[in-house]
This record gives C-alpha cells, sequence and structure tokens, in this order.
C-alpha cells in the first residue's frame, strides 16, 4: 500500500453521486452536517478512499471517506 495520496477524477462519477458527495458533509469547524463541500479532490490512501474539499460555510477542509457498499457486490 502507497504511503502517498494517489488522486482520482470525482468528475468520472454521475452527476447524482457526484452531488450526494458534496452535500452530505460533517464540517468539523462548524460543527454541523450537511454545509456543502466545494472544491472536491477524490484521493485513495493507503488503500482507502477520500474525498476532500472546503466547507461552502467557512472554508475550512472537510474530508469524507468512502466506504464500498457490500450490497453492490454480485454474488
Amino acid at each position: 500500500m502507497s504511503d502517498e495520496r494517489q488522486l482520482r477524477n470525482f468528475y468520472d462519477r454521475d452527476a447524482e453521486e457526484q452531488n450526494a458527495f458534496l452535500e452530505n458533509t460533517w464540517c468539523n469547524h462548524c460543527q454541523q452536517v450537511d454545509l456543502g463541500m466545494s472544491d472536491p479532490v477524490e484521493y485513495t490512501l493507503k488503500g482507502r478512499l477520500f474525498i476532500e474539499g472546503q466547507c461552502r460555510v467557512c472554508g475550512a477542509t472537510v474530508t469524507t471517506e468512502l466506504v464500498e457498499d457490500d450490497d453492490d457486490v454480485d454474488g
């Protein structure tokens, strides 16, 4: 596993999925949920997937870890 960020293209996701990730956020600075995120950057780090951007209210860095849903796996 790499200890460096491996960038991914957030905009390869469909528009509905992008919107969900940009709206469903938590800002540690504002201490509020769903304030929104701008300027998203998607990356993997140590085998985990993240989207990072800025809080639309205060501009602080907002990081969301994405977890694969087991329901999406065929079998």
